[in-house]
């Protein structure tokens, strides 16, 4: 670069730099986490989570609550309370009270839309009881946002949550033939919070759950295994079953009315096993018992899918991108009407270093 266009570009770097704003982290109180719960019929009931850095470099935590109208005269509130100023860089996890789950949480994930500080990948969450119970607890020594979400992320890659955050939600939301859902969490011990289970969502508001012993099921049908776990019986013993992998393909066998088939492949190993041989007959029956398992398991959740007026599967969206001219008004009468077929096919690959 020339000297003569160097102290132009220098000039300008340093002005650019002054535009940046700059916050100390003992100066600001960063919120890391945030709960919503209904208070009355109008009003809403906020909690603010922000870490308290302690000496011995452990986590400590603190909360501030308020009540509002809205989500920004929340905030309002919250702030006149807070010694520094709040600020939302660092926000992980958001918990809505299941009742505030049930009469709807769009006009409050709306602001985080338009928060361009808050990623898409904070996590959301239902609580079993209020929002506030559970940020209000000691988990860990990273904090409790941290854990809450460490909390969700774990379950997602190795046990049986199906993917979900923020944007995710949001996909599901707004793209028709498909409804969003979201992990439910419960207090069961005061420095234990426990997944017990799925809120299923229609147009923004909580109308069915998933208890935590079909969650299995339901990643099958909505997102892959990575090392999800399931017991299967056999006679009077019991083969616990690691899901390696899987994956869903859906076909259409017919329109008008529609039948629909769902092939689900899962690969996996055989973790424990009560008995005292494993022998190739009896790795057949665990496959073939696991397989009529989750055929009558994913076909008994789809129909209650149908009959509360719910698509978390997606059938809508898939049968749309299939479909020219789809017609979504008269795709409600045919949701309800059409027949699902479970294909399953389960492959046991390893059986342990003893066999």
């Amino acid at each position: 670069m020339k000297a003569k266009n160097f102290i132009p570009f220098f000039a300008l770097s340093i002005l650019l730099t002054g535009c940046v704003e700059k916050e100390i982290i003992d100066d600001v109180n960063i919120e890391m986490g945030i709960g919503y719960d209904m208070n009355g019929q109008k009003e809403i009931e906020g909690t603010v989570m922000v870490p308290v850095f302690k000496p011995d470099k452990n986590i400590g935590n603190f909360t501030f609550s308020a009540k509002a109208t809205s989500n920004r005269d929340l905030m309002q509130e919250i702030q006149r309370k807070s010694a520094q100023p709040v600020v939302t860089g660092s926000l992980e996890i958001a918990v809505f009270g299941e009742e505030m789950a049930k009469s709807g949480i769009i006009e409050l994930i709306d602001s985080f839309e338009r928060d361009p500080s808050i990623g898409a990948r904070i996590y959301l969450a239902v609580g079993e009881s209020d929002a506030k119970d559970i940020l209000s607890g000691t988990y860990g020594n990273r904090g409790n946002a941290i854990h809450l979400s460490d909390l969700i992320k774990h379950n997602i890659k190795d046990r049986n949550l199906p993917e979900t955050n923020l944007h995710l939600f949001l996909f599901n939301f707004y793209q028709e033939g498909k409804d969003p859902y979201l992990p439910i969490l419960k207090k069961v011990e005061p420095d234990i919070v426990d997944i017990v289970g799925m809120a299923l969502f229609k147009q923004g508001r909580m109308v069915h759950t998933i208890p935590a012993d079909k969650m299995f099921f339901f990643k099958l049908l909505t997102d892959k295994f990575s090392q999800g776990t399931f017991k299967v019986k056999i006679d009077n013993e019991q083969a616990a079953i690691k899901d390696l992998g899987s994956k869903h393909k859906f076909k259409i066998e017919k329109r008008n009315p529609y039948t629909v088939t769902i092939e689900i492949k899962i690969e996996g190993i055989i973790r424990e096993y009560t008995g005292k041989i494993l022998s190739p007959a009896i790795i057949k029956k665990i496959e073939k018992e696991l397989e009529e398992e989750v055929n009558e398991q994913c076909s008994a959740m789809i129909a209650d899918f149908q009959g509360h007026g719910i698509d978390p599967v997606g059938f809508g969206h898939f049968i749309k991108s299939k479909t020219r001219r789809f017609d979504f008004k008269k795709w409600e009468d045919d949701y309800k009407n059409m027949t699902v077929h479970i294909d399953t096919d389960v492959v046991i690959t390893e059986v342990g270093i003893v066999e």
